[in-house]
């Protein structure tokens, strides 16, 4: 007998868990997909059991332990990444994965009969049910995008959900829930390093090509109209927003500085300050600089953000500025321009802020902040996320703010993270 595994609560998996798990890896690798699905919605859905009676048996004893309702949404999303990694090579893996996804899109809302069903089902049902409610489901959507990219177009009539495989910063919070296995963890990191190193040789091809026609259309129009573009505009912007966000998070900013720049000397700076007050003061200076013409962001936003420092860990006032006072408040910084939790999703001031400055110095100003504290960039990728799955049903077209900022965020990332070199564009 194997020895049981344990997952991301260092809880063991039984016996009877385990079962299911190696009896799905071993028919995903046998058994046609549409062959596979009936087998599923058989035993999960309907109720109705195995051929193999081990399986049901199996199943009928996590149903009966004490901690069934619990356990069984780990259960299950486990089942159902099985089936979605082991599809992720066949050639009709889209329509096996939409018919995985519509089973419980259909069981979500059904309402229980119990003159058809017996108890065992109902019971299961309303499991079922939880699960399609959770956000393992919701994760499990997302990453079910992710897998089938390059199998479909996304209309701006889709859900907002359908654009998550051109995001890599948000596969990490979006793609993995708290029950994730270290091995789906990996995989998800694998997949994100490849999908970002791949965006960012596309831009940095792009632009090349858009930097050198530039150059030869100052000598010659007509020349410059017969260069060929080795590769189509990586984002979702026109080209000439394309070109207007290169020049803001690669190129010359205020004066003759970069964001990077401004910000290497706003840390040389402020080690040199003597107090977190100080430091406070001077970094709102930072933040809302005279650039910013409209009277939203000379007046409202400034007093916003204003308050907003002089609110934050007030205690600490008097003591050495530190790195855990500037980790704490660049943190805090975040959850005041974007969204603080799930639980607690509300956005007012960033949407106030990509309606009147627009989407790039809206961005910039996260910029500025994650370049002063790197250490927070997994934090405000976490931000976007939630905001992300905040949306993630609405239709593209009904969120452009939103996609907006998501592709403008990823070529500052991009920019200023990534390992290629977009300096030319100086």
């Amino acid at each position: 007998m194997k020895k049981p595994l344990a997952n991301s609560y260092n809880r063991l998996v039984t016996p009877q868990e385990q079962c299911l798990y190696d009896y799905w890896g071993e028919q995903v690798d046998l058994q046609p997909t549409d062959e596979l699905i009936e087998q599923f919605q058989s035993l999960f859905i309907l109720g109705s059991g195995c051929s193999d009676g081990r399986i049901t048996q199996a199943l009928e004893k996590i149903l009966n332990s004490k901690l069934a309702e619990e356990d069984f949404i780990f259960i299950l999303n486990r089942c159902c990444y099985i089936l979605l990694k082991g599809w992720h090579s066949v050639h009709n893996r889209r329509e096996a994965i939409d018919q995985l996804i519509q089973l419980f899109e259909d069981v979500a809302h059904q309402p229980a009969n119990s003159h058809l069903q017996s108890r065992r089902q109902q019971q299961l049902l309303k499991f079922v049910q939880a699960f399609a409610a959770s956000e393992q489901y919701f994760a499990l959507k997302r990453f079910a995008e992710v897998i089938c990219q390059s199998s479909h177009y996304s209309s701006q009539s889709q859900p907002l959900r359908t654009l998550i495989p051109r995001y890599p910063y948000l596969y990490r919070h979006s793609l993995l829930s708290e029950n994730s296995s270290y091995e789906h963890q990996q995989m998800i990191q694998q997949i994100q390093v490849h999908r970002q190193r791949k965006f960012e040789l596309d831009l940095s091809r792009y632009a090349a090509h858009q930097w050198r026609r530039a150059e030869v259309a100052r000598i010659s129009m007509e020349a410059a109209q017969k260069i060929q573009s080795p590769i189509g505009n990586p984002t979702l912007l026109s080209d000439r927003e394309l070109v207007t966000s290169l020049r803001q998070f690669a190129g010359k900013v205020e004066g003759n500085s970069t964001y990077q720049d401004m910000a290497k000397r706003f840390i040389s700076h402020t080690y040199s300050t003597t107090t977190f007050h100080s430091f406070k003061d001077d970094l709102y200076e930072y933040l809302v600089p005279n650039c910013f013409s409209s009277s939203y962001a000379r007046q409202q936003f400034s007093n916003k953000l204003y308050r907003q420092l002089q609110d934050t860990i007030p205690h600490n006032n008097g003591e050495l500025f530190d790195e855990f006072l500037l980790l704490r408040t660049c943190s805090q910084v975040l959850n005041f321009l974007v969204i603080d939790s799930p639980q607690k999703p509300n956005h007012f001031v960033f949407v106030d802020l990509i309606g009147n400055i627009g989407p790039i110095f809206t961005v910039g100003l996260l910029l500025k902040v994650v370049l002063l504290c790197r250490k927070v960039k997994p934090y405000l990728e976490k931000r976007i996320s939630i905001l992300f799955n905040h949306y993630e049903s609405s239709a593209q077209d009904q969120v452009l703010w939103l996609v907006k900022v998501l592709e403008n965020l990823n070529i500052a990332l991009t920019a200023n993270f990534g390992r290629v070199d977009l300096s030319f564009v100086n």
